[in-house]
């Protein structure tokens, strides 16, 4: 499927501006069953400045009938989105989210997985409004999450939540922030890529260097102080969730110390007999 623009992506600068865009990426593979869902929960968004990529590994099920549809209806929106898809092999789902990087034009990136939906319509806008609030732009907004099963349902809130203050050492303690709910500005973002090595558990590494950034360069984490996104329970790290605890006590080491990731790692494999 060809994308509805052909300029090459650009990051807008770094001061705040009103109206700022925002890109929500989402990937997809065979994804008919579950797109329809994420797709309309960005569709009614109130807010106007949205960019919406559609990275598909090339399926070869209804998922990209279900986006030519959503185009078609944008285009006649009272309030319309850019909507951009790439059909193409890849080399899994962080190399997809790697070409999401490349491509997002929005002053902040977020993505959201197929089956996942945004809280509100109003979420975006709220997400827009705190980070022309701030004094500094920040380099991070994040917000909570909630738990949903495979009809979009309402399970619970999820177990582990976002500090008041965060910071890269936050994530010892686990990921307390999903990245269904962590805003990451794409300037930042454009320097660090998903690391292909790690094969369930990269978003915890991305974040944490992410956050290792704006501590650099004395940028802020803002808390948006809402739930930002509804969540499949059964995602790719729940469903291997032995290798995820592996990948990430490789990842607490390398970031935090072998101790570190020793004693944390004893109650991640505690905690995974527990629910999230």
């Amino acid at each position: 499927m060809e994308t509805e623009t052909t300029q090459e992506p650009s990051v807008p600068p770094s001061s705040k501006g009103k109206g700022l865009k925002i890109t929500v990426a989402t990937v997809t593979w065979n994804a008919g069953d579950l797109i329809e869902r994420t797709i309309h929960s960005v569709e009614e968004q109130t807010y106007g400045r949205v960019e919406h990529l559609i990275i598909d590994g090339n399926s070869h099920d209804h998922t990209l009938e279900h986006i030519h549809h959503y185009q078609e209806r944008n285009s006649r929106a009272a309030i319309r989105h850019e909507i951009v898809c790439i059909s193409e092999s890849d080399n899994g789902l962080y190399d997809a989210m790697n070409k999401a990087i490349d491509m997002a034009t929005g002053r902040y990136l977020l993505f959201l997985n197929a089956g996942d939906t945004f809280y509100s319509p109003d979420t975006l806008a709220l997400i827009a409004q705190e980070a022309e609030s701030s004094t500094l732009l920040p380099a991070v907004i994040y917000g909570d999450t909630h738990l949903v099963d495979d009809e979009g349902h309402f399970l619970r809130a999820r177990r582990l939540s976002p500090p008041e203050s965060l910071s890269w050492r936050s994530f010892r303690n686990g990921m307390l922030v999903c990245h269904q709910a962590f805003f990451a500005r794409t300037d930042l973002a454009r320097h660090f890529h998903y690391d292909l090595r790690y094969r369930f558990s990269a978003d915890f590494d991305w974040c944490i260097r992410i956050m290792r950034e704006a501590e650099h360069e004395g940028l802020p984490l803002l808390n948006a102080h809402t739930v930002v996104a509804n969540y499949l329970s059964e995602g790719m790290t729940t469903r291997h969730h032995k290798a995820s605890l592996r990948e990430r006590f490789r990842i607490m080491a390398h970031h935090y110390g072998l101790f570190t990731a020793i004693v944390q790692h004893a109650w991640f494999v505690v905690r995974s007999f527990t629910k999230k």
